[in-house]
């Protein structure tokens, strides 16, 4: 069994990097130990609050963005940190090498029904600036040295790149060590499997709805072939299957709020998630350009995102490039 640790060793990674990850999963334990208990420790329900994304705040996105600052903090690698729950960004040592984005718990609305949720986390090297701003995060998503998510589900996996493909990891409970199970993971550039919300057709851009309704013709239309549906309503859990089995996932720009470009946060999401795709093989763009090459413009920036399979990706942008 190939521990977390020794893998990382193995393919050369910083020392400082290792035990920054090791933190981060570390803080993700915790956080799965909150989730079991669930409403057995009156977890569950709203916080009362709202975010800077305009969003209810549940009780376990606070405790799980408390968890992941207290230990980032305490590291001693992280120069500042951002995060999906926080107006700005949280300073922490003043000569550390690092700097960390996260969302501290992807797809909070499953976790009254008990569904599965996720921490999706990037990892940046931190400008050597006189004091660290909200510019220092503003770097393209290929600057990422790390990202990856740890997904709460019937067992509890972290999948993580660090630039040297994607390998996945399973907790072993009775030894608290996430243990290498995947290595090396690919995405298969042709799928016949999508993921969308599609109670959102009526708003999406014509290029989007004509893809999406060519897809739904299955074999009697353009496509030729037939397509079927997904949707887990939390990104990480989206995007795990598909770097388990394939598949296309996108979160397109609707006509309810025109002034915004997408759903998805560019710095919390989308470029974490992009890097892994892109490791793994697949593809993530805007309806117009790569992610990973978005100059951001502030830590909270939002986006359009399709990614996936890169042959099906290739065919969804032929629509908006038309």
């Amino acid at each position: 069994m190939l521990r977390l640790n020794s893998q990382l060793k193995a393919t050369n990674t910083p020392a400082d990097l290792i035990t920054l990850i090791e933190n981060i999963t570390a803080a993700c334990k915790d956080i799965a130990s909150n989730l079991h208990r669930g409403a057995l420790s009156d977890m569950l329900g709203s916080a009362g609050a709202e975010n800077i994304q305009g969003e209810t705040q549940k009780k376990l996105d606070v405790i799980s963005n408390d968890i992941l600052k207290e230990y980032l903090i305490d590291s001693g690698l992280v120069r500042a940190l951002a995060s999906e729950e926080e107006d700005s960004i949280v300073p922490a040592q003043s000569n550390a090498h690092y700097l960390v984005t996260f969302d501290p718990l992807d797809g909070s609305s499953n976790i009254d029904i008990n569904s599965m949720v996720g921490t999706i986390f990037s990892i940046l090297e931190a400008p050597q600036t006189a004091e660290v701003s909200e510019q220092d995060f503003l770097q393209p998503g290929r600057n990422q040295v790390a990202a990856g998510y740890v997904l709460y589900g019937p067992s509890v996996m972290l999948v993580l790149t660090t630039g040297d493909g994607v390998d996945m990891y399973t907790l072993d409970q009775s030894i608290g060590e996430f243990i290498l199970t995947n290595g090396q993971v690919s995405i298969e550039k042709d799928t016949k499997e999508f993921a969308i919300n599609m109670s959102n057709q009526r708003f999406w851009a014509d290029p989007m709805q004509r893809y999406i309704g060519d897809l739904l013709a299955g074999s009697d239309g353009p496509r030729a072939k037939n397509f079927n549906m997904r949707w887990v309503a939390a990104m990480v859990a989206d995007v795990h299957r598909i770097l388990c089995r394939g598949g296309l996932f996108s979160y397109p720009w609707d006509s309810r709020e025109p002034n915004k470009p997408g759903k998805l946060r560019l710095m919390y999401e989308a470029n974490p998630m992009g890097l892994l795709v892109e490791q793994a093989g697949g593809a993530i763009y805007t309806d117009k350009e790569p992610v990973l090459d978005i100059q951001p413009e502030h830590i909270h920036q939002r986006v359009s995102v399709i990614l996936g399979a890169a042959n099906e990706v290739a065919e969804c942008l032929k629509y908006h490039q038309n």
